[in-house]
């Protein structure tokens, strides 16, 4: 099966040449909002247009040349970018740096990456000044001074540029090693857009709401690109804290919402919890949830969280529990979930809107193709794909890209599975395999997604853990409760919940969930932590810190990993 193909693509050859394209046929439409001063700021594509030509004069005005580095660092704000387009504008090539590194961390990637000048907000401007004394690069344009900027230049034409130039450079870390830098091109990121274009129906009346970090490829091709191509326009939230987030999501009614399973899990539960404290008790739960998934309960829910518009809300950047899914499709969500990587600019495949598979992540997308490699008794192997949206390499790092390319093939080390109609399926990552000693294998990802559906589990770490004593590989698992709900819960039975009783009700949650799973699946030991894990900015857990944990006989608890 391939996707419906709805209408053309517009045939845009670079990042800029699309912007100015929208930028005149959409002049007077808003292209990005955010609440200021407790009042909506309101941006057209036309404005826009004439901020990033006079912020690319001035660049130009700095030295940069075509082919030229320059850093981007703040907080999601219409600031960035405009910085995005107008380093692109100038004939450079973006360096997207994560807000939430340290700055020894970004100090090492501006030098690695040799960058001729950083454009930030002001909360990295103090970290900046310094760097420039250190490195040696050229400016510092801080979003704040841009008003400067607007008075004094008058804005240059684009500069011409080539498909295959750079059109950003993006430094990640993944779960499991250290930073690379992604190269991806004009025609990299072009391509993933006009396939999504031909498969997706947004266009100028729909309405953005952005929450995951811009930096990141999946909101900056997703929710920021793709808006610019089809005319929509973008909100962003104006802080991150769950409550301003939700009052601005009502106030915003997004029609297009971009998410990952963290966040998705989240809401799920609030609106169980919702359910259970309005109706008393859980076994209605379901039959209400398909019952009345088109009725009143489903929109109260939807205004509640400011979702009533919505007309997709699309799950990337890590596997979605199918128990969460599925209970937001039976509410009447319109759940989209695709899969792709930094590496693939990023879309590989997507659910078609008019037949979407639960537990799948789609179809491929126009232009790509996907294929398994090792396929194993189970049809089950390694993915890789082909085509436009592959990046050209890693930065200064010939030995991780051969490393990864096989015959033409980007080998994105994922497992899956295609059903019969060509939906493909992700089971585990290859690195992060369980082997028994029979020779099994094992997917973290899959237990810690049945795990995952307890409300006294908030988040879990599945691995394979030598046993020094036998030599033999074992299942655990370090768990960090929802000690809110096992509060309520040692209230209600009138306990005290100490270490002793957390871990007793997870170990027997552990017990009931893995009922299930077949028996070299079950976790051996498992260790509670009393905070979060480190996370990837897509909030996908740091697996690499964990390596070498083992966890003792009768250890309960375990803090601070």
């Amino acid at each position: 099966m391939k996707h419906r193909i709805l209408r053309q693509p517009k045939g845009y050859k670079t990042i800029t040449e699309m912007f100015e394209s929208s930028a005149k046929e959409y002049s007077n439409r808003v292209m990005s909002k955010i609440k200021r001063g407790g009042v909506w700021r309101e941006y057209t594509f036309g404005e826009v247009l004439g901020y990033v030509r006079k912020i690319a004069e001035y660049l130009k005005e700095m030295g940069i040349r075509r082919g030229d580095f320059v850093a981007l660092v703040s907080e999601n704000r219409p600031e960035w970018g405009w910085g995005y387009l107008a380093i692109q504008w100038a004939g450079g090539t973006v360096i997207p740096l994560d807000a939430r590194l340290s700055e020894v961390e970004r100090r090492f990637l501006m030098d690695f990456a040799g960058v001729k000048g950083v454009i930030c907000s002001r909360d990295y401007l103090n970290e900046m000044e310094k760097n420039k004394k250190e490195l040696k690069f050229d400016f510092i344009l801080s979003m704040e001074d841009l008003e400067g900027i607007f008075e004094r230049y008058r804005g240059i034409d684009r500069v011409e540029i080539d498909e295959e130039d750079l059109a950003e450079i993006l430094f990640t870390s993944g779960t499991t090693g250290s930073p690379k830098g992604v190269m991806l091109t004009h025609k990299n990121l072009m391509s993933d857009l006009e396939a999504l274009y031909q498969i997706i129906d947004v266009n100028e009346n729909d309405v953005f709401f952005s929450i995951l970090p811009l930096h990141h490829v999946y909101e900056c091709t997703g929710g920021f690109l793709a808006p610019i191509y089809t005319g929509a326009s973008v909100a962003y939230a104006s802080s991150l804290r769950p409550n301003v987030m939700l009052e601005e999501m009502r106030e915003v009614r997004p029609t297009v919402w971009l998410a990952v399973p963290l966040i998705l899990e989240k809401i799920y539960q609030k609106i169980l919890k919702t359910l259970e404290e309005q109706r008393g008790f859980k076994k209605i739960l379901i039959n209400l949830m398909r019952t009345l998934a088109k009725d009143r309960l489903s929109k109260r829910i939807k205004a509640s969280l400011g979702l009533d518009r919505v007309r997709y809300v699309v799950s990337g950047g890590a596997a979605l529990p199918e128990w969460v899914s599925k209970g937001l499709e039976d509410l009447g969500f319109p759940i989209l979930q695709g899969y792709g990587l930094s590496e693939t600019s990023p879309i590989l495949t997507l659910n078609p809107p008019h037949a979407p598979r639960n537990k799948s992540v789609g179809l491929p997308i126009p232009g790509v193709e996907i294929r398994l490699f090792e396929v194993n008794e189970k049809g089950e192997g390694e993915i890789a794909a082909r085509g436009a949206v592959v990046m050209k390499g890693y930065y200064k790092n010939e030995k991780a890209t051969r490393e990864v390319f096989y015959d033409g093939w980007f080998l994105t080390g994922d497992i899956g599975y295609f059903d019969e109609d060509g939906y493909l399926y992700i089971t585990g990552r290859k690195k992060a395999v369980i082997v028994t000693k029979g020779g099994k294998n094992i997917y973290p990802e899959e237990i810690e997604n049945k795990l995952t559906e307890s409300p006294y589990i908030e988040e879990v770490l599945v691995f394979g853990a030598i046993n020094p004593e036998t030599g033999e590989e074992e299942v655990q698992a370090l768990i960090y409760p929802n000690l809110d709900e096992v509060r309520n819960l040692a209230h209600r039975m009138k306990a005290i919940p100490e270490d002793d009783f957390i871990y007793e009700l997870i170990s027997k949650e552990i017990e009931r969930l893995s009922r299930d799973l077949a028996p070299y699946k079950r976790i051996k030991r498992f260790a509670l932590r009393y905070e979060e894990f480190p996370k990837t900015t897509t909030r996908k857990i740091k697996r690499h810190l964990f390596e070498g944990v083992f966890i003792k006989v009768g250890e309960k608890v375990k803090t601070g990993l």
